[in-house]
């Protein structure tokens, strides 16, 4: 783990990578046979017990012949890189059922899976139900999403099926932004910290206010470690919804940020095959996703797994960071993912597209 760090210093170690350095390949662990096979007798032995996969626990899906790998991949995730691409999942092998089942119990030995959306979904199913409708939340819908962060500690996807075109998908480390606006623009970087306040897209409890009522930073620090949070469609519904314009270093420091975020020096952009299960750390770690186009055959479509996890020990940060949606998006019975406002849903927001509780 990194050392405590003053606001004034740049972000040191593993987190802050950059594209230009680092490929696709160096984030890739292959799955081994032995991997495999352990991974086929937890899934077997659950679903001899015939558990309701939400009450499937770590403890169910015991993999101890991949403890200490499943260790030190975690660490990477939690204090690393903050990114893990695991290759080779037999996807082609199980029904849909059972690699959700898999998918499920492996997504345990990093975190406790948590509710995506007022639907309750714990284990998100990311398909494209909503064509290019942006009012419909981003992991539903196939428009493209700029850089942005979840609510949560660790994100996980798993892809089933490509689609027909587009739908890459690019990371990019919170470090290495901060590092650059650190030297270019430390008077943007401060108003990054100061934050903003994000719309709710509809998924608050009833009698709660539809915008945060404080500012949740974009940037900040708690024991020396850095942390982020950023959804810039939020931040800009949110100042709609107030009829309070954002002041002019505010844009400034959004356009840059998004400017830095998306560049290819910055951002490793790449496609997700099916049996990769990719893992990152939410509060380092930014991620986007291309435009796609589907194949007409709804059973041909894109789809893949998602998993929102909260991790223990947590990564310590500011209490604004958890009263900002930490323990999961609340079920409300009868309700759908599709925003019903009256504000406007904005498809394209920053230099890359729209923006949104995405992938």
């Amino acid at each position: 783990m990194n050392g405590p760090r003053t606001q004034l210093s740049p972000v040191t170690g593993a987190e802050a990578w950059r594209a230009d350095a680092r490929g696709k390949e160096s984030f890739v662990v292959e799955l081994s046979p032995a991997h495999l096979a352990a991974l086929e007798r937890a899934l077997a032995r659950v679903l001899r017990q015939g558990k309701d996969l939400y009450e499937i626990t770590r403890a169910d899906f015991d993999l101890p012949d991949m403890a200490g790998d499943l260790e030190r991949w975690r660490e990477g995730v939690l204090r690393g890189p903050g990114l893990l691409i695991l290759r080779g999942l037999p996807v082609a092998r199980y029904s849909e059922s059972d690699i959700g089942t898999l998918f499920w119990g492996l997504g345990t030995h990093f975190g406790e899976a948590m509710s995506q959306s007022v639907m309750g979904d714990r284990l998100g199913q990311v398909v494209g139900v909503g064509g290019k409708d942006a009012r419909e939340r981003a992991y539903r819908n196939s428009t493209e999403l700029a850089m942005h962060t979840d609510a949560c500690d660790v994100v996980a996807m798993l892809c089933l099926r490509k689609a027909l075109r587009g739908g890459d998908s690019a990371y990019v480390s919170a470090g290495a932004i901060y590092n650059e606006l650190l030297a270019r623009r430390p008077d943007l970087l401060a108003v990054l910290m100061h934050g903003f306040r994000y719309h709710r897209f509809g998924e608050e409890l009833p009698g709660e206010p539809p915008v945060t009522e404080e500012r949740i930073p974009v940037f900040s620090f708690c024991e020396g470690l850095l942390s982020t949070t950023y959804l810039r469609a939020y931040i800009e519904m949110a100042a709609e919804e107030l009829a309070e314009p954002l002041a002019a270093d505010e844009r400034a420091a959004l356009d840059l940020m998004d400017e830095i975020a998306h560049r290819p020096d910055c951002a490793l952009t790449f496609m997700t095959e099916p049996g990769e299960a990719v893992f990152f750390n939410n509060l380092t770690v930014l991620h986007r996703r291309l435009a796609f186009d589907d194949s007409p055959d709804p059973h041909l479509r894109r789809h893949l797994l998602r998993l929102w996890l909260v991790t223990e020990p947590r990564r310590p940060v500011l209490g604004a960071l958890r009263r900002y949606e930490a323990e999961g998006i609340a079920e409300q019975a009868g309700r759908s993912t599709y925003f019903a406002g009256r504000v406007e849903c904005r498809e394209q927001v920053g230099p890359a597209g729209g923006d949104d509780k995405g992938e």
